[in-house]
């Protein structure tokens, strides 16, 4: 059936500007046109947050984060999306508005308090969040009767990966974000083969960590021999924090940055350090085979995000969701995605079907990570609201935020 058009002015602006970006994530890797490109930087405000009842009963709205669906440069449209578009009896209307958990989490926390419509019908953030999120009574249950694709389809792993949601009845996995650490193969030939390589001189001031704290702490904690995902407390958390201020402050380390690290990768300006291993494995792909990227022998750290429904989104949207999640569970479908976002897919199958989508990434570890790959990645520790403020507060301080 064919597309249909929203009505109110201000959805069709959104859409608009919205297919008016045409920069892949390869394109936002290698840092062409980035200024304000990002469709991020829409807001859904006009989407109508708060009161009740959800989204339209013709459509639902899923946002997401910036560059994590697949993406036609040529037509400026999501394909696998288009596709369900067409054959399902409803739309999808697809904002990319989530940039940071907190800050999102900070847009649409008085209407998930008051269990009110938050603008979303549908929202991926990382598990971390959506474990507080279950706390909290603020997210709906899924139906499996819904979901067979997920329930035949989700990797056994993460069945039980959130302690907060053993069995995924409130949480299904989307994307499995990785990190390591990576360096420039001409300058430094040598490699990283431990995390004080990251202190070698020929690396002063050409070293950069993400602004992440999970990322960043447990790779530091890691590679001191602690597990991020075990027991550990203040002690452990204080080292780590001391390594990184020592860093800093000698200037060691650089720049503290997010995505827009690859482009510093690019320039030179970063010769080694904390990177999102799906990014590395990309640009060596585009840019010729530039910087050893892999996931540290001390341990590299591993992330979901995930479909969650707040609990503003009515019944009849939130079984619409469901539809919607199921598709995505396709092994071909989710292979599609996979090979233009280039991170962890949670579904089984999608291996085999990349065989038909494209085989040059049947083998590729940052979207199907080897079994050693696996048992060297870890998950960051759940912390309670305590922690997290205090331990956050240490790392923002640290950066001088």
């Amino acid at each position: 059936m064919p597309r249909q058009i929203p009505e109110d002015p201000m959805v069709r602006n959104i859409i608009r500007l919205l297919n008016q970006q045409k920069f892949s994530r390869r394109q936002l890797l290698r840092g062409a046109g980035v200024a304000g490109a990002s469709a991020g930087a829409l807001s859904l405000a006009a989407c109508g947050a708060g009161g009740g009842g959800g989204g339209s009963s013709d459509e639902i709205i899923w946002g997401n984060w910036t560059y994590y669906l697949d993406f036609d440069e040529e037509t400026g449209t999501n394909p696998t999306l288009e596709a369900f578009n067409e054959t399902s009896d409803f739309q999808v209307l697809y904002v990319e508005d989530i940039d940071d958990n907190n800050t999102f989490y900070g847009k649409i926390k008085d209407a998930l308090a008051l269990d009110q419509f938050t603008g979303y019908d549908v929202i991926t953030m990382t598990d971390w969040m959506n474990a507080r999120l279950i706390d909290a009574g603020q997210i709906q249950e899924f139906d499996y009767a819904n979901l067979p694709n997920v329930e035949s389809n989700l990797l056994e792993s993460e069945w039980e990966a959130l302690a907060e949601d053993q069995g995924r009845k409130f949480t299904i996995p989307w994307q499995l974000p990785t990190t390591g650490w990576a360096w420039n193969k001409e300058a430094f030939p040598n490699g990283l083969h431990t995390l004080d390589d990251l202190l070698d001189p020929a690396l002063k001031g050409k070293v950069q960590v993400l602004s992440e704290m999970r990322d960043t702490i447990g790779l530091i904690m890691a590679g001191q021999g602690v597990d991020p995902a075990g027991d550990w407390g203040d002690t452990e958390f204080d080292n780590a924090m001391a390594w990184l201020q020592d860093a800093l402050d000698s200037g060691q380390i650089n720049n503290v940055k997010g995505n827009d690290y690859t482009q510093d990768l690019q320039t030179g300006t970063m010769l080694a350090g904390f990177v999102w291993y799906g990014d590395v494995v990309m640009m060596n792909t585009d840019l010729g085979d530039q910087w050893g990227v892999e996931i540290p022998e001390s341990g590299g750290m591993i992330a979901r995000d995930s479909f969650t429904v707040p609990n503003g989104t009515s019944a009849e949207n939130k079984a619409k969701v469901e539809e919607l999640i199921d598709y995505y569970y396709q092994p071909e479908v989710a292979a599609e995605v996979a090979a233009y976002v280039a991170y962890v897919t949670p579904v089984q199958g999608a291996q085999e079907a990349m065989q038909n989508v494209d085989p040059s990434q049947v083998d590729n570890p940052a979207i199907f990570p080897t079994d050693d790959d696996w048992t060297r990645l870890r998950q960051f520790r759940a912390l309670t609201s305590e922690e997290d403020n205090r331990y956050s507060t240490a790392f923002q301080q640290a950066l001088g935020l």
